[in-house]
C-alpha cells in the first residue's frame, strides 16, 4: 500500500484527498514544523502540502525537505490558491514537482497525483548518464510484452574491451563512448522501428533494445556499422593506427587489447515462447558468449524453433 503524507490545517482538504485516493495509507499533519522530523524519519511515497500553513509557507517546507539529498526523489505536490499565481512563485526554481489550484477538482487531482508518481518513478529509474530507462523499466517492459503474448525481438548489446579503454583513457572518456553508443542505438532504432520500439540502459556498457522481429536484423547491421565507423575516433591517433592499446588486465599484467567492438545477442518471443523475462536474459547470456568469440562487432540470433 502506498504511503501518502498531507500537510494541511484544513480538514476538508484531507477528506477530499482521502476520497480521491482511498487505496493509499494517509498520514496528516496540521503544522509544517512538526511534520519535518516525521518526514525525515518515515519518508512517504508522495508528499502533498497546502501552501497555507500557520507556521510557514508550504513551498518553504518542501524546500527544506528536498534540501536533504536522500529525499530529493520523493515527489511533492503543492496546493495553491488562485491568487498565489503568477507573481509570487518562481517556477524555474520551484522545488515542488507539481501543483494543484484550489478549489481542487477530484478528477484533475487524481490524474495529477498519478502523473506525478509515474514521472518520479521514471526519473528515479533512468540511467544518470544516458537518461535511458533503467533496470526496473526494462524488466517491466519485457514482462508486459510477454504477458500480452506479443511477438518481439529483444536484443542485449554490450561493448567488448571497454574496461581496458577505461583503464587507459579514464572514466570521462569512457562515458563519452557510452553516450555515443546510446545515441547510435536510439537513432538507428528511431529510423527503422519508430514507435514500436524500446531502448534501455542496464548499466555500465550493457544496453537493451526491443523491435519488431522482422526489423531486428537490419537494425543490428546498421548499429554495428555506425558504431564501428565512429568508435576508433575515441582513441589516440597512435593507438588508432596500430589497431590496439596496451593496458593492464585483471591479473595486473600488461596486455594488448583491440579496438572496442559491439556484441549483440537477439532473443525472439515467437508464438508466446517466453513466460518470464528471466528466460530471455538467460538465453541472451548464452548467445553473448558466442558473440564474444568473434573479435569484431557482431550479432547472434536465437535460432531455436518456437514450440
Amino acid at each position: 500500500m502506498k504511503h501518502f503524507f498531507l500537510i494541511s490545517s484544513n480538514p476538508e482538504l484531507f477528506k477530499l484527498f482521502k476520497d480521491i485516493y482511498p487505496q493509499a495509507q494517509w498520514s496528516v499533519s496540521e503544522r509544517g514544523a512538526g511534520a519535518i522530523e516525521y518526514l525525515f524519519n518515515d519518508p512517504p511515497e508522495l508528499l502533498i502540502v497546502d501552501n497555507d500553513l500557520d507556521d510557514l509557507k508550504g513551498l518553504e517546507l518542501i524546500r527544506l525537505f528536498k534540501s536533504e539529498n536522500v529525499y530529493r526523489q520523493v515527489p511533492a505536490i503543492i496546493c495553491l490558491n488562485q491568487d498565489d499565481l503568477p507573481h509570487d512563485i518562481d517556477f524555474a526554481h520551484l522545488e515542488a514537482d507539481d501543483f494543484l489550484l484550489k478549489p481542487i477538482e477530484k478528477n484533475i487531482a487524481l490524474a495529477r497525483l498519478n502523473l506525478t508518481m509515474a514521472r518520479a518513478a521514471r526519473a528515479l529509474d533512468a540511467n544518470p548518464l544516458t537518461k535511458l530507462p533503467g533496470n526496473t523499466s526494462i524488466i517491466h517492459k519485457i514482462q508486459n510484452l510477454i504477458d500480452r503474448k506479443e511477438n518481439f525481438a529483444l536484443a542485449y548489446a554490450d561493448l567488448d574491451h571497454f574496461k581496458s579503454f577505461n583503464d587507459k583513457y579514464g572514466f570521462s572518456r569512457g562515458d563519452e563512448v557510452l553516450m555515443m553508443t546510446a545515441r547510435v542505438i536510439v537513432n538507428t532504432i528511431r529510423a527503422f522501428a519508430g514507435m514500436n520500439s524500446f531502448v534501455g540502459h542496464i548499466g555500465g556498457d550493457d544496453f537493451v533494445f526491443i523491435v519488431p522481429p522482422e526489423k531486428v536484423e537490419n537494425v543490428c547491421k546498421v548499429i554495428i556499422q555506425n558504431f564501428d565507423s565512429i568508435v576508433p575516433n575515441f582513441y589516440d591517433p597512435e593507438d588508432r593506427e596500430q589497431g590496439f592499446i596496451r593496458s593492464t588486465d585483471r591479473q595486473g599484467k600488461i596486455q594488448t587489447f583491440p579496438i572496442m567492438a559491439l556484441s549483440i545477442a537477439v532473443v525472439f518471443n515467437h508464438n508466446a515462447k517466453l513466460s518470464h523475462y528471466g528466460e530471455a536474459a538467460q538465453i541472451a547470456m548464452n548467445l553473448k558468449k558466442l558473440a564474444k568469440k568473434n573479435p569484431r562487432s557482431c550479432y547472434v540470433m536465437d535460432q531455436r524453433k518456437s514450440s
